[in-house]
């Protein structure tokens, strides 16, 4: 029977039960007919309450085998027209394509899943409390491990690891190294922190860059001993080509005992204060090699950048007047403060801006602009620029060697000694240049 002619038909026997029992207590019936009406009505009253209640409890165990991700159940029909038919052919609609979207999400979850395991970067999830979510094959395999319940757990791998996983924030890497079966390791270590559901949690990303290291190492190398044997070959090649005339001579004359005149004598006294000369450049040349190899630990303290900035602007002043150079200043928030060495990072900065003086020698308009403030990734960033001619796309790649220079006058040993300073602090140094335009050098601080 339909629920709406079922239900109607309920309340109009309740109805005709209510006006029979009504009609024999004003007429003053027996109490055994008037109580056995009582009995009727209320059980009607019952029957209806619970006809009544019946779809309800059906869409109350549909919502429940919703909220429990339980759609297997199937909801009989008998295509007879009823509303309960129809209500069951719509629950069955539902169910169904809610457990299409189940079966769906679930195949996407196992793929992505699968892609994780099988990427060759190592990756780890984990929550605010340490808990491991996901941890992949390659993760795995680079920490020497089978499992890994808690992040913690790294600290008994290494120290140096477990650190910077805990204290680095999105957007942050470093370079550690590890012990391995197979020999060190060094990883690279990237995090991203997530919130998912008000819930935060941390990917760590471990990439074993170690041969990639080795060979930027060997090509480092080799540019650096072409860097040198250019440089001592084209000292050494004229001292020893001078050595040699002056020494022929010498026991040319000793050899057939002549006298040496004397304006021959001022030739040989000019030939060795040359030889001097050029062996005094070899050993500055030599100094300033041993200068890289030697920078001291950063002694690291709170430094105010407006103080900073205007102790440089105070230094360098005179060479700003003479120059007539517009030397331009902002920091962004003004009491920003970095965390590192003084000296060293006053260093790489009156470096970049002698630098940038140069650059601007033959510009129309000089102007150097000292800026100072917090990216959207949370890091410290000191822009230095200049209006200058800009820099050769051949050499941008090259001003980080030791001793390339594009000046006339310049060991080229500043740019390299600065980018170590930055790797000392964990940051680093990176440059942009347009021909015409002038050129930016950018100091990154990992706050």
């Amino acid at each position: 029977m339909d629920y709406k002619v079922g239900l109607l038909g309920r309340i109009a026997l309740l109805a005709v039960s209510i006006f029979l029992l009504s009609n024999f207590i004003l007429n003053g019936s027996g109490v055994f007919l008037i109580s056995l009406f009582i009995i009727l009505v209320l059980a009607q009253f019952i029957l209806l309450v619970r006809y009544s209640e019946s779809s309800f409890k059906k869409v109350r165990q549909f919502l429940d085998n919703i909220k429990q991700d339980n759609y297997n159940n199937v909801y009989p029909v008998k295509f007879d027209g009823t509303d309960t038919d129809d209500l069951h052919i719509e629950f069955n609609a539902i169910l169904a394509k809610l457990q299409e979207d189940q079966a769906e999400k679930e195949a996407n979850y196992q793929y992505f899943r699968s892609v994780f395991q099988h990427l060759s970067i190592g990756l780890i999830t984990f929550d605010e409390d340490g808990k491991v979510q996901i941890v992949n094959t390659a993760a795995k395999r680079m920490l020497d491990i089978q499992f890994l319940s808690n992040i913690n757990e790294i600290e008994k791998i290494n120290k140096e690891l477990h650190h910077a996983i805990h204290n680095l924030r999105t957007g942050g890497s470093e370079l550690i190294k590890i012990a391995h079966p197979d020999g060190i390791m060094q990883l690279s270590v990237y995090v991203i922190e997530l919130v998912l559901r008000d819930t935060k949690f941390k990917l760590v990303s471990l990439q074993n860059i170690q041969s990639e290291l080795e060979e930027k190492e060997m090509e480092a190398w080799q540019n650096l001993v072409r860097v040198l044997t250019h440089e001592i070959m084209n000292s050494i090649a004229p001292i020893s080509s001078l050595a040699a005339t002056v020494k022929g001579d010498i026991a040319h004359k000793l050899d057939i005992d002549v006298p040496v005149p004397s304006h021959e004598l001022e030739d040989y006294f000019m030939a060795l204060e040359t030889i001097e000369k050029r062996s005094e450049g070899m050993i500055n040349f030599v100094s300033d090699f041993r200068s890289l190899a030697h920078i001291p630990m950063p002694k690291f303290q709170t430094i105010q950048l407006k103080n900073l900035f205007g102790q440089l602007e105070t230094l360098l002043q005179h060479q700003f007047e003479n120059h007539k150079i517009l030397f331009k200043t902002k920091i962004e928030p003004e009491e920003l403060i970095l965390f590192g060495d003084q000296n060293l990072i006053e260093q790489v900065m009156i470096n970049l801006i002698q630098n940038a003086i140069h650059a601007v020698e033959e510009s129309v308009m000089r102007v150097i602009s000292l800026e100072a403030f917090i990216d959207e990734s949370g890091k410290i960033i000191i822009e230095i620029t200049d209006s200058g001619k800009g820099i050769e796309e051949d050499a941008l790649s090259k001003i980080f060697i030791p001793f390339f220079t594009t000046k006339k006058k310049g060991s080229g040993i500043g740019l390299s000694l600065s980018k170590q300073i930055m790797r000392r602090h964990k940051g680093n140094i990176q440059v942009r240049s347009i021909l015409g335009q002038g050129t930016t050098f950018k100091l990154i601080f990992n706050a």
